[in-house]
C-alpha cells in the first residue's frame, strides 16, 4: 500500500483554520493531496473574521513540500460556495473531496435560544453542508456525464448531539442530525456518479468543546492524548482516499483510537390491527411497541 494514499487528489476542508480542519488539512497533504484550506477565521460564536490561521496553515503545508491555497468564502453564502469550488478546479484542474467541517456554536437552553441564535447555526453547519457539496455534486455529475471517471468523495460532519440531543444544545443537535440524514440521502442519490458520501461524529479538543468538557484537558506527560484533534483526521483522510470507495451511507464514531459506527434510525416493533385505530385503543398499542423496543440513549447532559 502507498504510503501516500490521497497522492494527486484534490481536497476542500472548510474551517481549517483551527481544530478538528486544521488537522484535517495537514494530513491531506502529508498523503499527498492539494488543499483547498477554506476557514472565515471567526471567533468560536462566529463572530469576526481573519484570514491569519488559514493561511498559517497554508504556510505549513508549503513548508512540507505540499501545495495548497487559502480561501474565505463563507460555506453558507451559495454563491461563495460555488466560486469556492470553482476555484478548487482553476487552481488544481479537478476536485476530489469535499470536507465539510466549519462551524461554531450559540449555546443556549432551548427555553432561552433566539431566532438569530437558532438561524446562525442552522446557516453554518446545515446549509454550510448543503451549499458547498451542492456545486461538487454539479461538478462531479457534469463529469461523469461527459464520460470522464469520477471518484469523488463527501465526508460531513455530524455530532453525538446530533444522534442524541444535547442539554443546551437544541440548535447545534438539530444542525447536526439534518447532517446525518442528509448524508445517507446524498449517498444514495450521488452513488450513480462516482461520488460516495459518508459522515463523521468526531469527539475532541477543541474551541466548541473545551471551554464545556473540562476533563478533556491534554495531558501533562507523553501519555496518549486521546482528545487531540488529530486523532480524527486518519479516517476522514482515508474515506477520503481511492480506498473507500465501497464505503458511503455511513456515520462514524470517532474518538481517540476508536472507530465505531452509529446504528441510526432503523424500523422497530409494530402492532398492526390491520383497521382503523379508535382514540382509546391507541395507549396500549403505544405501550406493547415501547415495551418490545430497546431503550434510547441518554441526551448528552441528562
Amino acid at each position: 500500500m502507498s504510503s501516500k494514499i490521497c497522492d494527486g487528489r484534490v481536497v476542500i476542508v472548510t474551517g481549517a483554520g483551527r481544530g478538528i480542519g486544521r488537522a484535517h488539512a495537514l494530513e491531506f497533504a502529508r498523503q499527498g493531496a492539494k488543499v483547498i484550506v477554506n476557514d472565515l477565521g471567526a471567533e468560536n460564536d462566529g463572530q469576526g473574521r481573519s484570514e491569519g490561521p488559514a493561511g498559517e496553515v497554508v504556510e505549513e503545508i508549503r513548508a512540507m513540500g505540499g501545495e495548497a491555497i487559502v480561501n474565505g468564502a463563507d460555506v453558507a453564502d451559495f454563491r461563495a460556495a460555488g466560486e469556492l469550488v470553482k476555484t478548487a478546479i482553476d487552481t488544481f484542474g479537478r476536485l476530489d473531496v469535499v470536507v465539510n467541517n466549519a462551524g461554531f456554536v450559540r449555546d443556549r437552553m432551548f427555553l432561552k435560544t433566539s431566532e438569530e441564535e437558532w438561524d446562525a447555526i442552522i446557516n453554518v453547519h446545515l446549509k454550510g453542508h448543503f451549499c458547498i457539496s451542492r456545486h461538487a455534486a454539479e461538478y462531479w455529475r457534469n463529469e461523469s456525464k461527459a464520460g470522464n471517471a469520477v471518484d469523488a468523495r463527501i465526508i460531513n460532519t455530524s455530532s453525538g448531539a446530533g444522534l442524541q440531543g444535547s442539554v443546551g444544545q437544541a440548535n447545534y443537535s438539530a444542525a447536526k442530525g439534518g447532517i446525518a440524514t442528509l448524508t445517507l440521502v446524498q449517498a444514495a442519490e450521488l452513488g450513480r456518479y462516482g461520488v460516495t458520501a459518508n459522515a463523521i461524529a468526531p469527539a475532541a479538543r477543541t474551541r466548541m468543546t473545551e471551554a464545556v468538557f473540562a476533563d478533556m484537558a491534554a495531558p501533562d506527560d507523553d501519555s496518549f492524548d486521546e482528545n487531540a484533534p488529530e486523532n480524527i483526521s486518519p479516517l476522514v483522510v482515508w474515506l477520503g482516499s481511492p480506498e473507500s470507495r465501497e464505503i458511503t451511507g455511513r456515520i462514524f464514531e470517532v474518538k481517540g483510537g476508536i472507530i465505531g459506527t452509529s446504528i441510526g434510525y432503523h424500523d422497530g416493533p409494530i402492532v398492526d390491527k390491520g383497521a382503523r385505530w379508535e382514540p382509546d385503543e391507541v395507549g396500549a398499542a403505544v405501550k406493547e411497541v415501547i415495551d418490545k423496543s430497546p431503550e434510547p440513549q441518554k441526551v448528552f447532559g441528562t
